[in-house]
């Protein structure tokens, strides 16, 4: 909490009933506990009114349901992300070599009648630390590359490896990387002028400096994949213009479904500033994916953040980062192995074990 201590009340003195710091600590372990929406939370708090007393002031009681969606809806967003950043930052121990995956997500449930759009949020996840380290909103998914450079200014990603998709393929994106002193793996598609043909002619005209084939078998496929490193640049045209780059790969894969007898093939193509053979850039490809299964997927399974139809004011973009949190506490809870709904409907039941999540 005294990470978020420095926020902006955005109540008059005189409506003051409740403190805010008890507000937003009452919401984070409501939703570690399970619950999804105003009244809950605040049910939440008054069955649980005499244990929150022994930490918690609780000068008004626990609030209303309504206080709650005004508090979130009237807090500034900015702030509230930079205290979640700088929570992460105290928290977080980024080594050399992590792999940071940016990605955006739609809330599908912010937008209401008249609304030209849903609120799209751009998350950096680091898989090796198991935590969503930092999130910035976009009006739509277009914007995410205004929204990538001011997530990453805001980070601190020396020795990290950063993966994003096409709509981060920009010459901008990799200088403000590398500058940071890291490394990126971006996905090449057709946005970006004449880059996805260079790269193909880079494959059609040169030889891989390294190869790594991988096989997976399961849910009734078996899928081949060959990862290829070509160093030759000379296809490319004006590759200073991409900050730090030494390759151009070529992800290949081969899936043989079982049931229909059938191949689907499909190649995709990125870009580095990696020194480094096909097993390692194969592993950082793969690992993007940790963002879409061990984020996004579970805010939708386990949080039920697309369902939700929090609109008023800023309360989806605020209630979103309180669902992150809840997440970051979760996912690096040691002390139990179970999945996060499972850790969720523990915590409701036992008061000591919600302890032990937050104490993390």
């Amino acid at each position: 909490m005294e990470h978020f201590s420095s926020l902006t009340d955005p109540r008059v003195d005189r409506t003051k009933e409740h403190l805010l710091e008890d507000i937003i600590f009452i919401t984070i372990a409501a939703v570690i506990c399970g619950c999804e929406n105003w009244n809950e939370i605040e049910s939440y708090g008054e069955s649980k009114q005499e244990w929150l007393s022994g930490f918690l002031r609780l000068p008004g009681g626990i609030p209303s349901h309504d206080t709650f969606n005004r508090v979130f809806a009237a807090l500034d967003p900015l702030q509230f992300e930079a205290c979640f950043i700088e929570w992460v930052k105290s928290i977080a121990e980024l080594t050399d070599g992590e792999i940071v995956s940016i990605d955006g997500k739609t809330i599908r449930g912010s937008r209401g009648k008249g609304a030209k759009s849903a609120i799209h949020m751009v998350s950096a996840w680091a898989g090796t630390n198991n935590m969503v380290l930092g999130q910035l909103r976009t009006a739509e998914k277009s914007n995410e590359i205004t929204a990538i450079p001011k997530l990453l200014s805001v980070l601190e990603l020396k020795g990290c490896i950063i993966t994003i998709d096409a709509m981060g393929c920009q010459t901008a994106i990799t200088k403000q990387i590398k500058e940071s002193g890291a490394d990126y793996v971006i996905a090449v598609k057709g946005n970006q002028g004449q880059l996805e043909q260079d790269v193909e002619d880079t494959l059609r005209f040169c030889s891989p400096v390294s190869q790594h084939k991988e096989v997976d078998s399961g849910h009734g496929r078996v899928e081949t994949r060959i990862c290829s490193v070509y160093t030759n640049l000379s296809h490319i045209q004006q590759p200073e213009r991409w900050v730090g780059l030494k390759a151009v790969v070529c992800l290949a894969s081969i899936r043989y479904l079982k049931a229909s007898k059938t191949e689907q093939k499909e190649k995709r193509y990125y870009i580095t500033s990696l020194d480094a053979g096909a097993v390692k850039i194969a592993g950082a490809v793969r690992s993007h994916w940790g963002i879409e299964n061990s984020l996004h997927w579970l805010l939708d399974v386990a949080f039920h953040e697309d369902s939700s139809r929090k609109r008023t004011g800023n309360s989806a973009e605020n209630y979103s980062i309180i669902c992150r949190i809840a997440l970051n506490l979760i996912k690096n809870d040691t002390t139990k192995k179970r999945s996060v709904k499972g850790k969720r409907l523990i915590a409701g039941w036992d008061n000591q074990y919600l302890l032990d999540i937050l104490k993390f």
